[in-house]
Formats: C-alpha cells, sequence, structure tokens
C-alpha cells in the first residue's frame, strides 16, 4: 500500500519543457493519501484497462515504470505480478534477462466477465423472469457449491437457500455456462422462472433487499461520485493535463468504479430506489474516461513498445467502451 511519505515524492515525467498542471497534481496527491491502493489490486486494473487492449503483454521492467507515479515500488511489482501467476492470470516469457508477462486464456476470459460490467451501462429491461442455479449438497460437495457461490456472486447472484442462487434474468447471457464449464463441476441445474404472486406468497421481488446489499451499493457510488466530481472540475478548468497524468487520473478512475460496480449486482430499476446513483456514477466515470484517454494513451504507447500485438477483437472491444467514448 502507498504510504503518504510517498505520495509527496512523487514525479509525473511528462515531456520535456512541459510541467505537469498544478491542478491535477494536487489532485493526484490528494487521491493516492487519503485512499491509497493496494499494489496487486492496482496492477489488476491496469491490466484490464490498459495492457489488455494492446494485446495483454508487458516487458516486467515498462510495468514497473508505468507502476511508479502511484508509489509502487519495484519490489512490490514483482511480488505482484508473482502473485498473479500463481493464480492463473499472467504467464511468463523469458527473453534473455528481461521478462515478458502476458495474460492467459483463464485471466483474459476473468477480465471480459469483469470489465464487461464496468465499460456497459448496467440498465436493462427485465421482463420479470429469474435465472436460478440449483447447486445442492446431493450433486456437489461443499468445496465445490462454494466455488461455484463465489464465481456467481460476482455475476450478481445471491443464495436465497442453501444451493439456491438466483438473480433476475438478463437476456443473452453465457456467462453461468462458461463459469460451470470453468470450474468443472457437473449436475448443476440452470433454470428461468417466475413469481407464482397472488394470496399471500412472498416472492422473490419482496425479499431483493434482503439478498442484495443495495444501500452499501449506493453509497459506494455517491462515494465515488464525490472524489471524482473533482477531477473532473480540474480537468475542464486546466489548460491540458501531460501524458503521464491522464493516465494516473484514468487509472485511478477505474480502480475506483471498478470496486463499485463489481459489488454492484446490476439489478433493473424495478428493484431500484428511485434515486439510484448508479447511472450517475457511469457517466461520471464515461466522461472523465474521454478526458483522460487520448493523452493516457500517448503514455502507454511510450511504455510498451515492443510488447504491444493489438487482436482485433481487443481494438473491437477497446472502442465499445462506454458506448463508444473511444474516438
Amino acid at each position: 500500500m502507498l504510504s503518504a511519505n510517498s505520495v509527496s515524492r512523487l514525479e509525473y515525467r511528462d515531456k520535456p519543457g512541459k510541467r505537469p498542471d498544478p491542478g491535477i497534481s494536487r489532485w493526484i496527491r490528494s487521491e493516492l493519501s487519503v485512499a491509497p491502493p493496494r499494489a496487486r489490486s492496482l496492477i489488476v486494473t491496469v491490466w484490464g484497462d490498459a495492457i489488455a487492449p494492446h494485446g495483454g503483454g508487458i516487458w516486467l521492467s515498462s510495468l514497473i515504470h508505468l507502476m511508479a507515479p502511484f508509489g509502487v515500488n519495484e519490489r512490490l511489482v514483482r511480488t505482484s505480478v508473482y502473485r498473479l501467476v500463481r493464480e492463473g492470470w499472467l504467464a511468463a516469457r523469458q527473453d534473455g534477462r528481461r521478462s515478458l508477462y502476458r495474460l492467459t486464456d483463464q485471466g483474459a476470459l476473468r477480465f471480459a466477465h469483469a470489465y464487461q460490467r464496468i465499460y456497459a451501462a448496467a440498465p436493462y429491461e427485465w421482463n420479470g423472469e429469474w435465472e436460478i442455479v440449483v447447486a445442492t449438497s446431493a450433486t456437489l460437495d461443499s468445496a465445490e457449491r462454494a466455488a461455484l457461490r463465489k464465481e456467481l456472486w460476482w455475476e450478481g447472484f445471491r443464495a436465497v437457500s442453501p444451493g439456491l442462487l438466483v438473480r433476475p434474468a438478463r437476456a443473452l447471457s453465457a456467462a453461468i455456462g462458461e463459469i460451470v464449464a470453468s470450474l468443472g463441476v457437473r449436475d448443476v441445474c440452470i433454470l428461468t422462472g417466475r413469481d407464482a404472486g397472488g394470496g399471500h406468497l412472498q416472492g422473490l421481488s419482496s425479499i431483493s433487499r434482503e439478498c442484495w446489499d443495495v444501500d452499501g451499493v449506493s453509497a459506494e457510488y455517491r462515494a465515488f461520485i464525490r472524489r471524482f466530481e473533482r477531477a473532473q472540475r480540474a480537468l475542464r478548468t486546466t489548460a491540458g493535463a501531460g501524458p503521464e497524468q491522464c493516465f494516473v487520473v484514468r487509472t485511478l478512475l477505474i480502480h475506483a468504479f471498478r470496486r463499485a460496480s463489481l459489488h454492484d449486482p446490476q439489478l433493473p430499476a424495478q428493484l431500484l430506489p428511485s434515486d439510484w446513483p448508479g447511472a450517475t456514477a457511469y457517466a461520471l466515470c464515461r466522461d472523465v474516461y474521454g478526458m483522460t484517454l487520448q493523452q493516457s494513451e500517448r503514455h502507454l504507447r511510450s511504455l510498451l513498445g515492443a510488447a504491444r500485438s493489438n487482436s482485433s477483437a481487443a481494438v473491437l472491444d477497446f472502442h465499445n467502451r462506454f458506448g463508444g467514448v473511444v474516438r
């Protein structure tokens, strides 16, 4: 984690002769002092947001340079990357004394699931149906059920009873089958259904506040809005933030929004309070991302160098972020 002392020593190495914008510098120093990100988690954000669209690979020396403005030192970068390799996110390739790290297929799939939730607008039309996953002790052991429950939690499922997980149905959702296949579990039933309603029966809609922490996610979104409205104002009033400054702002933006949005079960409007702040937070994130994108990409291109290998799929995904914020 970044210390307050290291924040005061941060330098932003933009184009020679161009001084970093003081307003943006103050915001960055304040943000890193008040909410210092953990190194491993921040590297995951950088890989998913910035490195994956450029082919998913980077030299270790370039990653160390890329993380320096956040106060993440070489030792923390090496330790974090080593853990990500052990967890199956990354694979290493040696070239003499240099190490190139790339996303594994498993790591790319994890990013694809997570970042679809971040860059795509959450609201969708709900037809009143529920997706139901049945994974009982009769078909799965406790470790398998725990692993399935953990993965499905990130997709918005919640347990209404042991072995029974539900979420509002979404159109064309392939994530459940992919998760079940990746875990290698069998005998999992996936159903869709509606509340029977009528009489004294309690439908799933009536217990949504008990299953999903709507109030907690709302508080996260409001905190995000307070923090990044300041960055938005600073960017609007500056004569021009430099490439590295823009990269730092963009990364801190997505890192904070990633945390809030991955906790968001993405319930349909019918199950949310009228003052739900998710749409406001998304619009703010899209605006600040757009303001920092061009310059931050300059910074990335200068560091990634020969490690860049854009695939057509990665480029298409990048240009579709936030409904087409990339021009």
